[in-house]
């Protein structure tokens, strides 16, 4: 990770009705979960296949993990339910579909289909946002699918929609 912070300031023990679940800092060794969960972020349409994995081996996705560490605004958070990571959400400044400049870092975020919906992803949205607001950011940014359900999840975060095109908004959080 390219900032590290001390634990009690990112780790949180939540609970939802049925199981607990910590956020964390993504640990060294894991950082090949994020092509997984890139995967999952991708938003498939009702109706529609999802791509090949393969996918994820564009240029235009891989700039969200290649070297993931190594640059300035790299940070991730993951959900651990109990030993496993469910959930991950991360940060990079980079020139991916929700770049608004160089000083704002893009998030990714996705969660298994098997835990969405339950105000894990919310969580995770929160915490990365206190965490670029600790570390002297001004806002974050992040493109999504105006058809994606999530849109709703990060206008409650305090994401705003700065640019739109046909298919996309282009959200903004003031941090």
């Amino acid at each position: 990770m390219a900032v590290k912070l001390r634990n009690e300031q990112v780790s949180h023990r939540l609970s939802d009705k049925h199981r607990s679940y910590v956020i964390r800092e993504l640990r060294e060794g894991e950082t090949d979960l994020l092509k997984d969960f890139l995967y999952e972020a991708i938003f498939i349409p009702k109706g529609m296949e999802p791509p090949e994995r393969s996918v994820i081996e564009k240029p235009e996705l891989r700039v969200y993990t290649d070297d993931f560490g190594t640059r300035k605004g790299d940070n991730c958070l993951v959900a651990d339910f109990g030993g496993k990571v469910v959930g991950a959400v991360w940060t990079r400044i980079m020139d991916d579909y929700g770049h608004v400049d160089d000083d704002t870092p893009s998030f990714a975020i996705s969660l298994y289909k098997e835990y969405r919906g339950q105000g894990v992803g919310s969580q995770l949205m929160v915490r990365m946002l206190e965490l670029l607001k600790w570390q002297g950011y001004k806002k974050a940014s992040l493109a999504v699918q105006k058809a994606n359900y999530a849109v709703r999840m990060y206008e409650n975060v305090g994401f705003r929609t700065v640019d739109e095109n046909d298919e996309e908004y282009i959200m903004v959080c003031e941090l």
